[in-house]
């Protein structure tokens, strides 16, 4: 007999999310992937004729939970902006049947912040103090709430462009977030001496150049699902320890990783861990004799680990 999946909108997802603790989730899925419990395959991207947009599918299998689960999100190109959605939709391994749909919008920014936490909390030097925030959007402040307690920050900077033209309130309202928070006039006054920068923008295109940069520090990229968007110029991959959320999906689908290795040598074999192998104890943590990038592209079983989350606090 069929079943109709429970349905969890916008508003109910991130009510729910306020209710569940999202880095201690992913961080077992982490573990669960090290261990052959999840599974994980490729991203998919669905291509629209005429470069109209794209569907990206992100499959995933928690056998613990006994859940296969799917987030698909468009990207649908229009005269006043791209148009980005996403759903997630869980259904049981043991009876065949849908559990779940649920707006994935809320999912999106809270386990894309968290996953670059956890890189953030295996990966910054124990006694980093300068924080650098590279956009001011939702995805940029989530950011922030899941790294403010990570390390002992003593100045955390925040830029976006956004910014010149932003209301009163809306800076007002972002110099809230945290008292050490100072919102910069200038990306390179954002950079200056930082030891963790966390690149949190909507670009297709290099936002920062590392070689610019006065030390070496943390990056962290998540970028824009545009074809092939990069935060970093592709050739700066080769001066750097390269990290991901996963080696099996990451290097085929990030955008700066594709092109290094097309235009500039760069070889995917040199990615010295991802969150698996960092919380497996199988990685090993950087000397910072150079910068250090994570680069993450979000994967659908961290969508489906947190709608899972949903799901049994929702029942």
């Amino acid at each position: 007999m069929s079943t109709t999946p429970l349905v969890i909108d916008q508003a109910q997802a991130r009510t729910l999310l306020a209710q569940v603790d999202v880095p201690l989730i992913l961080r077992k899925l982490f573990r669960d992937l090290a261990a052959g419990q999840a599974v994980q395959p490729a991203q998919q991207l669905v291509a629209f004729p005429d470069g109209a947009g794209d569907f990206i599918n992100y499959l995933g299998v928690l056998a613990e939970d006994g859940v296969y689960g799917v987030k698909t999100s468009p990207y649908i190109v229009r005269e006043q902006g791209p148009l980005v959605t996403a759903w997630t939709l869980l259904m049981s391994m043991h009876s065949g049947q849908p559990l779940l749909l649920c707006d994935a919008a809320e999912l999106t920014t809270a386990r894309t912040a968290a996953a670059t936490a956890l890189a953030v909390d295996a990966l910054a030097p124990a006694a980093a103090q300068r924080l650098a925030i590279i956009g001011s959007g939702k995805v940029a402040q989530a950011h922030l709430h899941y790294v403010q307690n990570l390390r002992y920050w003593q100045q955390i900077r925040l830029y976006s462009p956004s910014l010149g033209s932003a209301s009163a309130e809306t800076r007002a309202q972002l110099a809230s977030l945290d008292p050490r928070l100072s919102l910069a006039a200038s990306c390179e006054a954002a950079l200056e001496d930082a030891d963790v920068i966390l690149l949190c923008t909507s670009s297709a295109g290099p936002v920062i150049d590392p070689s610019r940069l006065s030390k070496p520090a943390l990056i962290t990229s998540i970028s824009t699902n545009a074809p092939r968007a990069h935060e970093v110029p592709p050739h700066c991959l080769n001066q750097m320890h390269v990290f991901c959320d996963y080696r099996q999906t990451t290097p085929d689908s990030a955008g700066e990783m594709l092109i290094a290795s097309e235009r500039h040598g760069w070889d995917k074999r040199t990615i010295v861990g991802d969150l698996p192998e960092l919380f497996s104890d199988m990685a090993q943590r950087p000397d910072y004799d150079r910068h250090v990038f994570f680069r993450s592209i979000g994967l659908g079983l961290e969508d489906i680990a947190l709608a899972n989350a949903l799901y049994q606090r929702q029942r």
